[in-house]
């Protein structure tokens, strides 16, 4: 703890910042944003974390109210894009509407607050109306974007659409196209809520920041780039414990994802690219293994790999995901879009070799043909000439960790956090 370091208000107390994410465990965004609370209250900051779904024992999360309430607001939105949608159920998911919420401008966590920090707030815990409100505290606004959704009109990532360049309408995530669609209305109400009302957004990759540059919605905002906080050094470069899942293989690729037949996930370019290891390089694929870690919804997703492989469907104990990360050798992203891949980032802090597509923050992390293999745009051989780059030029594994360090390390990032709060609040 250095309490010194922590903005202080003016009557000597510790900074207060409420953080407020749907989740504090379920989800990339809720994983991180609870890193983040942990490195603010590591740096002196009474920082407490708002929660729609608390699945934790963390004395310092708290839940926004009861659970028939989430309920209910949870459902409003999601029937609300379901009769808007002609009842279609087939993009429920990636569409959110912020339609419905709870109003936390009266919780305590919030009052007492200096800053408030929202981070992913979708699927029933804060409408527009809510954020207003919140904002019609008089207290600082950060939001961090964790994917698009704060510069489109409904989706959480764009996929090769533009249309939030200029005026969203004909979603391709809705049924029935329309210039005045759900999309195009929702994109009005948020342009009116942050032309009202002073809001600093941060996004956690020169990329999403990029395009919230190009955006009708943030292109004149007050735009930061902050990247995520990582436990850097709680992810060893050697393993101190065998694993079963990885056999006797010398040479270990993995990747992993909360849901890796997701199809931004892009599990099918890493098959083909395991595939033609196998058959142009048989001796590299006999001394190797493909670990997938993450739930599928497809039982078959894996019958047509013929490199050898395990899936160890998911994996909630961390610690022996950080076995696995230091056992590894080449960390996989195979991802069409990826705001700040933190697979990624933990097999680097482990001393693993990223290959990944660069559509995302990649860039942001390891930087091609030295600390990692930036593979083309959706083009499986490459994907397999970055694998096999990636075991034969090997990088020294405390050097992979070093680079993480620099760039993600929770007090690093906290800093930042922490010179943004006092800047705001200095105005």
């Amino acid at each position: 703890m250095n309490p010194q370091i922590a903005p202080a208000p003016t009557d000597g107390r510790p900074l207060k910042v409420a953080v407020i994410c749907q989740s504090d465990s379920l989800g990339g965004a809720a994983v991180v944003t609870r890193r983040l609370v942990h490195a603010l209250q590591a740096e002196g900051v009474d920082a407490s974390l708002l929660a729609f779904h608390k699945l934790s024992t963390d004395d310092t999360v708290h839940t926004t109210s009861s659970r028939i309430i989430r309920a209910t607001t949870f459902m409003g939105e999601r029937i609300g894009i379901f009769l808007r949608n002609g009842f279609s159920r087939r993009n429920l998911f990636k569409v959110s509407t912020a339609s419905t919420g709870i109003d936390l401008s009266h919780h305590p966590v919030v009052r007492d607050a200096d800053v408030i920090v929202l981070s992913w707030i979708n699927q029933g815990m804060l409408s527009l109306k809510g954020i207003a409100r919140l904002a019609s505290l008089g207290k600082p606004i950060v939001w961090t974007m964790h994917d698009m959704w704060n510069i489109t009109g409904i989706c959480h990532h764009a996929y090769e659409c533009t249309s939030y360049t200029d005026r969203c309408g004909n979603c391709q995530f809705l049924t029935g196209r329309s210039a005045h669609d759900l999309a195009h209305r929702t994109q009005h109400r948020k342009d009116t809520l942050y032309h009202q009302h002073p809001i600093t957004f941060v996004a956690v990759s020169n990329w999403l920041a990029e395009r919230a540059r190009k955006s009708s919605l943030l292109r004149d905002a007050d735009v930061r780039v902050i990247h995520n906080a990582f436990p850097v050094e709680s992810f060893p470069t050697s393993p101190s414990m065998d694993l079963r899942c990885v056999g006797e293989s010398p040479l270990i690729i993995s990747m992993g994802a909360a849901r890796l037949d997701d199809p931004i996930k892009g599990l099918n370019y890493a098959i083909d690219a395991l595939n033609h290891l196998f058959d142009n390089d048989p001796e590299l694929a006999r001394k190797s293994l493909a670990v997938f870690f993450g739930g599928i919804k497809d039982p078959s997703a894996f019958d047509r790999l013929r490199f050898p492989y395990r899936h160890l469907g998911q994996v909630n104990d961390g610690n022996v995901l950080r076995q696995l990360y230091a056992h590894t050798d080449v960390v996989l992203s195979t991802s069409l879009y990826e705001t700040l891949p933190g697979t990624l980032i933990e097999g680097m802090a482990a001393g693993a070799v990223p290959v990944s597509f660069g559509r995302g923050g990649q860039n942001d992390i390891f930087e091609h043909l030295h600390t990692g293999y930036m593979a083309e745009y959706k083009n499986a051989e490459d994907v397999a000439a970055g694998i096999k780059w990636a075991l034969t030029h090997r990088r020294k594994r405390e050097d992979q960790h070093a680079e993480v360090r620099r760039r993600f390390s929770s007090s690093a990032i906290a800093s930042q956090y922490i010179a943004l709060f006092r800047e705001l609040l200095a105005k």
